[in-house]
This record gives C-alpha cells, structure tokens and sequence, in this order.
C-alpha cells in the first residue's frame, strides 16, 4: 500500500526547472491560424510571457523571416519580456538553429515549455528533438494554432504520444504559482489572472469587488 506524503510530483513545473520558447508567434503566421481564434491566441501568448517575467524563467523568444515576411513578433509579449531579445531563424525547426540549442544548453535546465506557430510545424520540429535529445517537454495547446483544427490536433497527438505533456497557459501560470501563501508572486500572479485569465480572472474581479478580497483559490 503507497504511502502519501507532503511533496509535489516530480512531473510538475517550478520556475527553477525549464526553459520557456515561445516559437514564431507573428502576424504573418497568425493571419493562417484556424484552430484559435487570434485575439485568444494573443491574449494566451501574453499570459505565458507574464507568467515568464513574474517568476524569472529564462525565456527564448524566436521569429521566422521576421524582416522579409512573417512581422514582428506580438506586442503582448514584447510588453511582458521587453528585455528579451528574439532570434529570427530562417529554419522551420528552432531546434536546428544552433543558437537556439546553445541558449538551451547554457541555461542548463532539464525541462522545456514551448508555444507557438504553426504547432505541426514550427512547435513539433523542436519538440521531437528535444524528446529524443533526453528533455522533458511541456506543449502549451492553447498558446499553438495551425491552419486548421485537425492540423493543431493531430500535432498535439504526435508529441503528446512521443512523451510530451499538454497543457494551458492558464494552468502554467497556476502551477508555477502552486500555493497562495507565496507572497512575492500572489498578488503578480492574482493580476494577470485578472486582465488574462478569462472567466477565471473575471471570478477574481468579482470577488475583490462585491467581498473585498482578492483571493486566487480554485
């Protein structure tokens, strides 16, 4: 019979952990996007970005042919990771752009979280590479899209069946968060919520509203 103790699972993230790349997410590439609508892509892309800054996870921001055809990268998460600079590539796999790989390999974690577009391109390139190069590989679903649902779906599948594990940006937020009593980050973590987090931030609003709290819970 198992034994339960006080400790987290090993699988969940901490922002002393991984490594964030947020993968091509341009205007260009987003005009295309059929799986999610672009105002939601957007505001998910910013949450995962916030979320980024509010805990200090190292974060690699990439662009393709940013100059000559896909624009620059979402001022959303230029506002959060203003200090970041991205690395436009010509590859379609970030992963074979060896500067990408050398950022990874001196920020020296062991865990990757990736976003981006288009997830059965630009998003599964890196992904697999990173699997079968021993990373432990998180997929934000809701901050990917693809030209259309079947497309985002069955890339999803394909990495989730080589080992990655999906997720939301919502839920990365929350998990880096993991427990209200952490000050320095609750009220950081309680306003992006707010402005990002949809009808859960709503919930926020409401209650500091009508009962003059800010409580985060769940």
């Amino acid at each position: 019979m198992p034994k339960a103790t006080a400790t987290a699972a090993k699988t969940l993230l901490t922002p002393a952990d991984h490594t964030l790349i947020l993968i091509d997410h341009q205007p260009q590439m987003a005009f295309a996007t059929k799986s999610i609508d672009a105002t939601l892509l957007r505001n998910n892309a910013a949450l995962l970005a916030s979320a980024a800054r509010i805990f200090g996870v190292p974060t690699i921001l990439t662009t393709v042919a940013e100059k000559s055809f896909s624009g620059p990268i979402f001022p959303e998460i230029k506002k959060a990771l203003p200090d970041v600079v991205a690395i436009d590539r010509t590859t379609m796999n970030t992963w074979e752009d060896t500067r990408i790989t050398d950022q990874v390999n001196t920020i020296g974690r062991s865990k990757i979280v990736v976003g981006g577009l288009w997830t059965s391109v630009c998003i599964v390139g890196p992904a697999l590479s990173a699997l079968e190069q021993g990373f432990e590989l998180y997929v934000v679903g809701d901050a990917c899209g693809d030209v259309s649902a079947e497309a985002h779906d069955r890339a999803m599948d394909r990495m989730v069946q080589a080992g990655a594990r999906p997720m939301t940006s919502l839920q990365y937020l929350l998990e880096l968060q993991r427990d209200w009593a952490r000050s320095a980050t609750y009220m950081p973590v309680v306003n992006v919520a707010q402005e990002l987090g949809g009808a859960y931030g709503l919930g926020l609003v409401y209650a500091k509203s009508m009962f003059g709290g800010s409580e985060g819970g769940h």
